[in-house]
């Protein structure tokens, strides 16, 4: 694997004292990497559990299409707002501290999300959530970073995070049939409340303490901007449902671009910025971004509403649904785990395969007609889980790859930050599609809007592959 260098520290490193990264013993290592794997599995599957009893809850607080649309794409908004904020604080105040931290939020949004009477409670949890789960993914390469060497045992360490990462759509998924009675959906939020806690008390006897010892100012305009503009868009795209016309549609759109151009003019003026606008001159760093996005805007976005598509439009049972989602991520962890058999591979090479292989597997999936079975999608989801296997064991590689030592959670967190964004808007996107089929409302309508969902994000990852193998790194001069 080609790796790139930077000409110096990067923008708004100079003059920390920077501590090098610690190598802990093989015991050790395997430890902090069971926690932090285990960790991120968690937050992958309290990520998911929406794909299955998402149509149950909004069923249960009488959600209309464009609260739908929230329900999924609500704790993507919360991930892609915090991480970058949890990767430069852990960098400051260390990893470990920041890691616990967040399995702390995430049993709090959880038990939130499990209390709700309403819509916009069950949001709020799922924000929470969201947070949480960023300080565990941001901090979690950078953790194994620290705890491997550089070389095929960190390659391996980093190949067994991506397999959990697919571990957990399957997990999540598990746990909605495990407490689906009446409305056992709730049920899923408070043992996520429960092994969140138990791993926090783990983490702490396990990792070992990291960080720099000086201390930075936080960036604070930078992911309000963030957050502000994603919240716009996706508000923007949600009311091309609302009936108001292309006025407001326009405006929120509008509004969102001109958020995100200050928040890169923020970062560019920042003594301390949340991403180092400089990384993205690094072509191997742009290649894990691109590729994160895509995968989070094309396979996370239509996974996200398969379950409620097969049971509204099919007639498809929770179990049914949930074996479907299994299936795929079965797949999708056993292939990350094989790609570490390998004893050195291209990250990007692989990353580009993957993705193509996903959009195989996604176009596979639009298949479906009124009178089709669920058990129709196999083909495509098998596919689509060894793309998405060998896409997220790159990623795991890719993302710190490409940025120097000490900024590892930095390199995480903004890869992290990539795929959620890319969640968010293409969850919203898949809904939208997916619900403006003809008829409205009906079957047949559903299956049609489905079908041309899975089409479109089928394209977008094919250029997604496309992208990434165009993106050649390059070493820098020193």
């Amino acid at each position: 694997m080609t790796t790139s260098g930077t000409s110096g520290p990067p923008r708004g490193t100079a003059g920390a004292a920077v501590a090098p990264p610690t190598v802990g013993a093989p015991e050790a290592a395997s430890r902090t990497l069971a926690v932090v794997s285990v960790s991120t599995l968690l937050v992958l599957a309290t990520f998911v559990t929406p794909l299955a009893t998402g149509a149950r809850t909004a069923v249960a607080f009488g959600t209309g299409v464009a609260g739908q649309a929230w329900l999924l794409s609500a704790m993507s908004v919360g991930l892609a707002a915090a991480l970058l904020v949890a990767g430069a604080v852990a960098d400051q105040v260390g990893r470990r501290r920041v890691f616990v931290g967040g399995l702390g939020l995430l049993a709090l949004g959880a038990v939130t999300a499990a209390a709700a009477g309403s819509t916009g409670v069950f949001l709020a949890g799922r924000l929470l959530e969201g947070v949480g789960g960023a300080a565990v993914l941001a901090c979690s390469l950078g953790l194994i970073s620290s705890a491997f060497p550089l070389g095929p045992a960190r390659a391996r360490a980093a190949a067994v995070w991506g397999a959990s990462v697919g571990a957990g759509t399957g997990v999540g998924g598990l746990l909605a049939v495990a407490v689906d009675t009446g409305e056992g959906w709730r049920g899923s939020y408070v043992v996520t409340a429960v092994l969140a806690v138990l791993l926090a008390a783990a983490a702490r006897l396990v990792l070992l303490p990291s960080g720099p010892s000086t201390r930075r100012p936080i960036d604070v305009a930078g992911p309000l901007l963030l957050v502000a503009a994603v919240t716009c868009l996706l508000v923007g795209l949600v009311q091309t449902r609302s009936g108001g016309g292309p006025v407001p549609v326009l405006l929120f759109l509008l509004l969102g671009a001109g958020l995100a151009a200050a928040f890169v003019l923020a970062e560019h003026r920042v003594a301390a910025p949340l991403i180092d606008l400089s990384l993205f001159r690094v072509p191997g760093f742009v290649a894990a971004a691109v590729g994160a996005f895509v995968t989070g805007a094309a396979v996370v976005g239509v996974m996200s509403f398969l379950a409620t598509v097969v049971m509204r439009a099919l007639g498809g049972s929770l179990p049914a649904v949930t074996l479907l989602v299994v299936v795929w991520s079965v797949v999708s962890t056993v292939t990350a785990l094989a790609v570490r058999l390998i004893p050195a591979f291209d990250g990007r090479i692989l990353l580009a395969a993957g993705l193509a292989l996903s959009a195989a597997g996604l176009a596979a999936l639009a298949v479906l007609a009124e009178d089709a079975s669920g058990n129709r999608l196999l083909p495509g989801l098998l596919v689509l889980g060894i793309g998405y296997g060998a896409a997220n064991a790159a990623l795991g590689r890719e993302s710190v790859a490409h940025v120097p030592a000490h900024r590892a959670a930095m390199g995480s967190g903004a890869n992290n930050t990539a795929r959620y964004l890319g969640a968010a808007i293409g969850v919203t996107l898949v809904v939208l599609v997916t619900v403006s089929g003809a008829p409205a409302g009906t079957a047949e309508g559903l299956t049609g809007g489905w079908n041309a969902a899975a089409l479109g994000a089928a394209g977008v990852s094919a250029a997604g592959a496309l992208a990434v193998l165009l993106i050649r790194p390059r070493r820098l001069p020193d």
